[in-house]
């Protein structure tokens, strides 16, 4: 009975420290705290650590989403960002370094949300604001000018949805006289890869995702380049400073 009971304690007290190791390690996910020093302090020998980091990605269950991040999170997250960088390289890496602290699920969120902002803001007048303050705006040229004003926060981004003229308020805030922020597009697709070592793109339920780039709505266009006045009539404050 004695050797049983001994048997029982040692096994019960494996189970318990493997428990406890898994929990460290994906605890220590984001932390400064994943590397050598740490577990070599904690189990008193050297560990593998690029084995920890396969042990931290097969730990996390990744299943298709179409799940949006919750949308005050994400404006919060931008705005954080906006108010600790001075410039877009800056801006890319604080999104990069804090997406890559959520959850798998709520980085492919972070993606999802900006596609949905994208698609909200694909229209005629919006595009007639980007081809203004940046001399020209081809398909591509109109993805990345509206993820710019994304990146300007919630606040911009609404008030140019409503209106884009309004986006005469960000005109010292195009650098190198761009107004454009392709990176913002792929903070999150980096930002996953850097948490799981895996696409994005392969874990989007592309079926139940619909607001996306290949969905947008068509629309025609109530101005013409060849036409500048045109242009004027939908953006005046943007067509008289940047419109020469």
């Amino acid at each position: 009975m004695l050797f049983k009971t001994e048997s029982f304690t040692r096994n019960f007290m494996k189970v318990t420290f493997s428990i406890i190791f898994f929990t460290l390690v994906l605890s220590c996910q984001n932390s400064n705290y994943s590397n050598m020093g740490f577990f070599k302090d904690l189990f008193g020998k050297n560990v593998d650590v690029k084995k920890i980091e396969n042990i931290k990605s097969d730990s996390l269950k990744l299943e298709k989403t179409a799940e949006m991040l919750d949308e005050d999170f994400f404006w919060k997250i931008v705005q954080s960002s906006i108010d600790n960088s001075k410039n877009k390289e800056a801006q890319e890496k604080y999104l990069i370094n804090e997406i890559s602290k959520l959850t798998p699920k709520k980085i492919i969120g972070f993606r999802l949300r900006t596609d949905k902002l994208l698609y909200a803001t694909y229209n005629s007048e919006m595009w007639c604001a980007g081809y203004i303050m940046n001399g020209g705006c081809s398909d591509d040229g109109f993805e990345y000018f509206r993820n710019w004003v994304i990146s300007r926060g919630k606040d911009v981004y609404y008030k140019a949805k409503e209106n884009p003229d309004t986006l005469i308020s960000e005109k010292d805030n195009g650098e190198d006289e761009m107004f454009d922020f392709e990176s913002f597009w792929y903070v999150a697709l980096e930002a996953f890869e850097k948490t799981t070592g895996n696409d994005l793109y392969d874990y989007i339920d592309e079926e139940k995702f619909q607001t996306k780039e290949g969905n947008y709505p068509q629309f025609e266009f109530n101005w013409e380049e060849e036409n500048p006045e045109s242009m004027k009539k939908i953006c005046p404050k943007l067509y008289e400073q940047f419109w020469n």
